[in-house]
């Protein structure tokens, strides 16, 4: 018989192989003083484009006012208890409405993680005789979601429609035989790429009459930030009203944690008495609750924010494309900028750019994205400046002049030491 911790100790993971020479550094990162453009990482000052503060809400006077007032009178535990029993509030019931009228939904409800809702709402939205049928490069949460479903799922090349056509017809020819139905999970932006899912292409399958399935949309990136009131993908590809099902996070746009889905109200109403992840877990605190009401007010009648953020994508993004560097198919604020080479060669850039450079952003490597592929993920907000834009592309044409005249080869990882203790 085998002992588990040995085959811990034998296999630490794809990431977490590297743990000892990156913890601390490339991986658990500790980013300290004000949240905003600029921060402190290991004491120096940083120009930072890592963070999902996508209208600049984290430090907003107004919202910092209404996070204390709210803490104040309230602290953390009130209410105490799964909203089911002793943890509803009215503050929670105005949230959600206000939340589906802005979303142009029936009704809605809070969740207290993003990531464990979109697990827990997949997990109760099927049962075993229906099927899914998702985007290749679904979010962990959703596919996290899917390991609890005990049905048949099939999954579709990203953002291809000729395999979502060629999916539809398997799952559609299976829930026949089954009397199930189907569930299609996809984005309104993929979080790494930063490209839209093609919600209004899926959309036109069952208008068509070809296909008849339910749509259910992660647009934790898409919402605030795309669509003429910031509603999301669905309001920018003009299909809101087709999307079932729509998810929500206040972890991005809204600068703060927890969740939310929209839909009809028997669906709602259905979540309220068979989430798992909401019915046996304590109510989201009220503190957060009255702050992300006020998020949510500035979200709707600020728009000179989501203006801000656009100004400042815009002239990122084509900075990038007029240096020549390739930022795939984005179409949102998300832009992850693609070079080539190895591991060695990433950490070794990435410790460049941040030690030499000052600016600290994500980096994405294997099994992320394909092997031999670097990608730097740039978040711009609100509170960035064009200046800041400037001085970013202007240091990448540097490191990409240095990545292809080979500065950055080497055998090992960089090396960084980083007290763990600390």
């Amino acid at each position: 018989m085998a002992d588990i911790f040995d085959k811990i100790e034998r296999n630490r993971g794809p990431i977490g192989q590297y743990s000892k020479g990156v913890h601390g550094y490339f991986t658990f990162p500790k980013l300290e003083g004000e949240l905003g453009n600029k921060m402190i990482f290991r004491g120096k000052e940083c120009l930072v484009w890592s963070l999902n503060n996508y209208l600049g809400l984290a430090n907003h006077p107004e919202v910092r006012e209404a996070d204390a007032q709210a803490a104040a009178q309230y602290g953390l535990a009130y209410p105490m208890g799964a909203r089911m029993m002793t943890g509803q509030t009215s503050e929670h019931e105005k949230l959600e409405n206000e939340l589906a009228e802005f979303m142009g939904k029936e009704d809605c409800i809070l969740l207290n993680f993003g990531y464990q809702g979109m697990v827990s709402a997949i997990d109760c939205l099927v049962d075993r005789s229906d099927i899914i049928v998702y985007d290749s490069e679904a979010h962990a949460c959703i596919l996290d979601g899917m390991r609890l479903h005990t049905g048949k799922r099939f999954v579709f090349q990203h953002n291809d429609m000729e395999s979502f056509d060629k999916q539809m017809r398997n799952a559609s020819r299976l829930a026949e035989q089954t009397g199930g139905g189907i569930l299609v999970i996809t984005e309104g932006v993929f979080g790494m790429a930063g490209d839209q899912g093609k919600l209004k292409e899926i959309i036109e399958f069952r208008k068509s009459g070809k296909y008849d399935f339910r749509l259910f949309v992660d647009d934790a990136h898409g919402f605030g930030t795309l669509g003429k009131t910031g509603q999301g993908a669905g309001e920018a590809q003009g299909v809101q009203d087709e999307i079932d099902v729509l998810f929500g996070t206040f972890a991005k746009s809204m600068s703060s944690i927890g969740g939310f889905i929209c839909a009809k109200e028997s669906i709602i109403e259905f979540f309220r008495y068979n989430m798992r992840s909401q019915m046996f877990a304590k109510a989201l605190p009220i503190t957060i609750t009255i702050g992300a009401r006020k998020r949510l007010e500035l979200l709707r009648t600020r728009p000179e924010l989501k203006d801000k953020l656009w100004e400042i994508a815009d002239a990122l993004q084509s900075g990038f494309k007029n240096a020549g560097f390739d930022i795939g198919d984005s179409n949102s604020p998300v832009t992850p900028v693609f070079m080539k080479g190895n591991l060695a060669e990433a950490t070794n850039l990435t410790f460049d750019l941040r030690e030499n450079y000052n600016i600290f952003c994500s980096i994405v490597i294997y099994p992320v994205v394909p092997k031999d592929v670097i990608m730097l993920r740039i978040i711009p907000t609100a509170a960035h400046t064009l200046e800041d834009v400037n001085y970013t592309i202007e240091t990448f044409k540097k490191l990409k002049d240095k990545l292809d005249a080979g500065a950055y080869k080497a055998d090992e990882l960089a090396a960084v030491e980083v007290d763990r203790k600390k």
